[in-house]
């Protein structure tokens, strides 16, 4: 099957529907050689949409250092509000001098995608980093504001009106937002990227992985009970890129056969409609207050 590229929401770009989560790219796991033919390869294999943010170490840096010659290539998008020296987090002021540090770090004249990095309700209420975030667009340095959270600070951004689009945990144990707020989203032509398609891969665990970051989702996997005799990454990848209010889900990977497997996952196209059916009825029926994992 064809992989098309996804209209994101009424924006105007058009997204590959797999994207690349750059958080391992921050570290020193990585080498700056390994970091480069990763990301090339990437954008190679038609992979256009490269999620970031300031809190993914030296990320920023290297996308700027070894693909920004190729800028016309993807759609750029990275998460901002805190860690600017001599700034307070979450200010008019650090979100101005947030965009100018990412332009800088990735070598680039403008942003495609600027999210509010998971900030609490009451910072979205009171409204200056969101005035702040619009200032930047008006300047031309960034053509999307956005939000990337979960719950009710999602809800707000979706309907104060005043984002282009919204990043939010979608996956197997994480569908609330699927038939209420992110359905409203896509009604105001959000683009939407989902998050943690994979729900940390639970099925890694025999037994519970107390204090790992997927134990919440363990739990919620094992509850649903279920087994189709296909391979969980893969059910939970075409899950996720498949839910028609999702235009790109991103996935975090060092490894470019993991990715390169990945797009031959998606290639496969949708689930089986039985089988999409059954995990989003055992969700609805054992969703035991399953609020979105930041």
């Amino acid at each position: 099957m064809e992989i098309l590229k996804h209209n994101f929401g009424t924006t105007g770009l058009k997204v590959f529907p797999l994207g690349f989560g750059a958080g391992h790219i921050g570290g020193d796991e990585i080498s700056d050689k390994e970091t480069a033919a990763l990301l090339n390869s990437i954008l190679d294999m038609g992979i256009n949409l490269i999620d970031t943010a300031r809190g993914y170490g030296r990320s920023e840096e290297r996308i700027g250092k070894f693909i920004s010659k190729r800028r016309d290539e993807y759609v750029l998008s990275t998460k901002i509000g805190y860690g600017i020296p001599g700034y307070t987090d979450w200010t008019y002021d650090c979100i101005i001098a947030g965009v100018d540090e990412a332009l800088r770090l990735m070598q680039t004249d403008h942003i495609d995608i600027v999210h509010l990095h998971s900030c609490q309700i009451g910072t979205l209420q009171y409204g200056e980093v969101i005035d702040a975030l619009n200032k930047t667009i008006e300047s031309g340095k960034v053509k999307i504001a956005a939000y990337s959270g979960e719950n009710q600070e999602l809800e707000f951004a979706v309907r104060s009106g005043r984002f282009g689009s919204v990043q939010t945990s979608v996956n197997i144990m994480d569908q609330r937002g699927i038939d209420n707020i992110l359905q409203e989203a896509k009604s105001m032509g959000m683009g939407v990227i989902a998050k943690r398609p994979l729900a940390n891969v639970p099925w890694q665990f025999n037994e519970q992985p107390f204090g790992d970051y997927s134990e919440q989702y363990w739990l919620r996997w094992k509850k649903m009970n279920l087994d189709f005799g296909i391979d969980w990454n893969e059910i939970a990848l075409r899950f996720a890129i498949y839910t028609n209010v999702v235009d790109c889900a991103i996935v975090g990977s060092s490894n470019i056969e993991h990715l390169k497997n990945d797009i031959d996952i998606i290639s496969k196209g949708p689930l089986p409609k039985e089988i999409y059916y059954k995990l989003r009825t055992s969700f609805k029926f054992n969703d035991d207050n399953w609020v979105g994992q930041i």
